[in-house]
């Protein structure tokens, strides 16, 4: 089966571009039949090639199978090849499985929506370039990935484009993550300018043979990476777009913006570990922007009206700690966490999107309620995501995080107050999370009719609630009974995490310490929206306000940024360089009229005109002859 990897990409991008040539002539049942059977058979070619590639691993380590020369000029030669091996593994399974069981709630999700077939296409369009990026073993592929799904989150965030505001969102995160991604072209081609190559593979080996630990140019170059990574995940300080990118509908916003896109940036530093092992200080920088991530988004989780920011900010909060257990060398557990937050944050935004349906679009936390005994099921598996988001026993959120909070305190490049982010940051954790559930689950119910989902809808959440149960089995605390099967199955992609030695009941402390941290959250948040404190708490307005609106940073960019570069271009709105574009422009035009006169009905006229171009040509040849 691992011959057939080359048909997991190709599938989705077939599958887009049959909708995309037939979709408005399709049927809906044969346009979701077509979406979700390019996304399922993805999934099943994976599976099987996953498990091949884990009973008889190649002698390599890796399978690589290339597919065709791009290009070749002067010292660049790009051949696209896809490279399996056990951190692409771990990628492709969570695009296609996921991105499969999303596929499928968008059936019942999206069925009224008149652009049924479009929807299906961006999607499946989306996860052929998710797969080549994680599959690619050239930096140029990389990059056509990277791009391309940016391109598919514009397309997704403005799918309701007649809404004036979804198109300023997708433009938003269009214009923010370009900002990222100018650094991680310029790193590219000074790696290439230095190296000579953009393979991977060869581009690893040359750094760590050629570049001292510490060098001006292994920084630069980490550096430069690093602030792609932090667009496209958004982090501090290019984390503004993804709460407003919640514009989008419910699956985007879980497929894209919590389980697959916004983690790229994560993969790509654990791609390129050697290169960061070779910057000690930008590893740092990646740890200190991590902890103060998960810090400022958690705060402004707990105080979100909207049931979808509320899960937006946890998205940046968790990727913090991604980029955190990466910046002290934690590189598995930072993967680890990767693949719980796919499950447990997809099954959050797609309950999200159960109960938006059932309250016919309604968003407010504040305008819901008492939906426990209403939505039974969906209760439970948003209790169950819930569980996990807050690092709570037995889900693998619990794993995941346990294993960042431990190493943020055992790490030897890691501080103190990486530590004490970490433990903080399991307390917001719980707050926001459980008084998102209060809120729309507890309580006196608001609504009495509500919009019952179909099938399609609920059962991806009890698939995704087995997901987030099952990953904990991957890695459950030695200390507990567990084994480290995902950790040992990555140690040949990403080299093992160190530690500090520790005294025999550091590791129980840490693990109690972090679950009394997420208990005491809970329990804040059972004590903020009883009503009589959601009254008091009308006191601290501005603040909330403040930390509601992201801790002002839009406030501070459109200050700073954009009020600056709208004046310049106002006084530069006659500039000599567009009189020569509106000059042509003109030119055109008066050709254009020019000729429609000669349009006059009149046979004789055209049969006179042909007559002399003809001689007129003949003339030219015979001088010339």
């Amino acid at each position: 089966m691992l011959e057939w990897l080359w048909i997991v990409p190709a599938l989705p991008l077939a599958g887009f571009a049959a909708l995309a040539l037939l979709g408005p002539l399709l049927p809906r049942r044969v346009a979701a039949a077509l979406g979700t059977g390019a996304a399922g058979g993805a999934m099943i070619v994976a599976v099987a090639a996953a498990w091949q590639f884990i009973a008889q691993t190649p002698a390599a380590g890796a399978f690589t199978q290339p597919l065709w020369q791009w290009m070749r000029v002067g010292g660049l030669d790009v051949a696209i090849s896809l490279r399996l091996d056990e951190l692409s593994l771990v990628m492709m399974l969570v695009v296609t499985v996921v991105g499969f069981l999303i596929v499928v709630y968008s059936i019942g999700y999206m069925s009224g929506d008149e652009g049924y077939s479009r929807f299906f296409a961006y999607m499946n369009l989306f996860v052929a370039l998710m797969l080549l990026l994680v599959l690619a073993d050239n930096l140029v592929a990389v990059y056509l990935g990277w791009e391309g799904v940016g391109l598919c989150s514009y397309l997704l965030i403005g799918f309701w484009y007649r809404d004036k505001a979804n198109g300023r969102a997708a433009r938003k995160a269009f214009i923010v993550t370009r900002l990222g991604d100018i650094g991680l072209i310029v790193g590219l081609l000074l790696i290439f300018d230095k190296l000579g190559t953009l393979n991977i593979q060869q581009v690893l080996a040359q750094a760590a043979a050629q570049w001292p630990a510490g060098s001006t140019l292994a920084v630069a170059v980490a550096a430069l990476l690093l602030a792609g990574a932090v667009g496209k995940s958004a982090q501090l300080p290019l984390q503004v777009w993804l709460p407003d990118a919640m514009a989008g509908p419910t699956p985007v916003s879980a497929l894209i913006h919590a389980a697959t896109m916004v983690t790229a940036g994560v993969y790509l530093i654990a791609r390129m570990h050697v290169l960061f092992k070779l910057a000690p200080p930008v590893m740092l920088l990646v740890a200190m922007i991590g902890a103060a991530t998960l810090l400022i988004a958690g705060v402004s989780a707990a105080t979100q009206r909207d049931i979808k920011r509320v899960i937006a900010y946890s998205t940046i909060s968790q990727i913090g700690y991604m980029f955190l257990a990466l910046g002290i060398g934690a590189w598995a557990a930072g993967v680890f966490h990767i693949v719980t937050h796919a499950f447990f944050k997809s099954l959050l935004f797609l309950g999200a999107g159960v109960i938006i349906h059932a309250l016919s679009g309604e968003q407010d936390l504040f305008q819901m309620g008492g939906l426990r005994r209403a939505l039974p099921l969906t209760f439970w598996m948003f209790l169950i995501a819930a569980a996990a988001l807050a690092g709570l026993p037995p889900t693998g959120g619990f794993a995941s995080k346990e294993a960042i909070v431990y190493f943020s305190y055992g790490s030897p490049q890691s501080h103190w107050a990486l530590f004490a982010a970490a433990l903080a940051g399991v307390f917001l954790t719980g707050l926001y999370t459980f008084r998102m559930v209060f809120l729309a689950f507890l309580g006196p119910p608001h609504r009495v009719h509500l919009h019952k989902s179909p099938p399609s809808m609920l059962w991806p959440l009890v698939a995704l609630a087995a997901g987030v149960l099952g990953t904990a089995v991957l890695e459950w605390p030695h200390d507990l009974g567990g084994r480290a099967f995902f950790f040992d199955f990555l140690e040949r992609a990403l080299p093992p995490a160190t530690s500090l030695p520790v005294g025999q009941w550091t590791v129980p402390l840490i693990q109690a310490a972090g679950v009394a941290a997420s208990l005491a959250g809970i329990a804040a948040a059972w004590f903020i929206t009883r009503p009589a404190r959601q009254a008091a708490g009308a006191r601290a307005e501005a603040l909330r306000r403040f930390w509601q609106a992201g801790w002002g940073f839009d406030w501070l960019y459109n200050k700073a940024i954009i009020a600056p570069l709208l004046w310049l271009v106002r006084l530069d709105r006659h500039d000599v360089v567009d009189r020569l574009y509106i000059a042509l422009e003109h030119a055109a035009a008066a050709g254009h009229r020019g000729m429609a006169r000669l349009q006059t009905g009149q046979i004789a006229w055209y049969a006179l005109a042909i007559a002399a171009g003809t001689v007129a040509v003949l003339t030219i040849m015979t001088v010339l002859a």
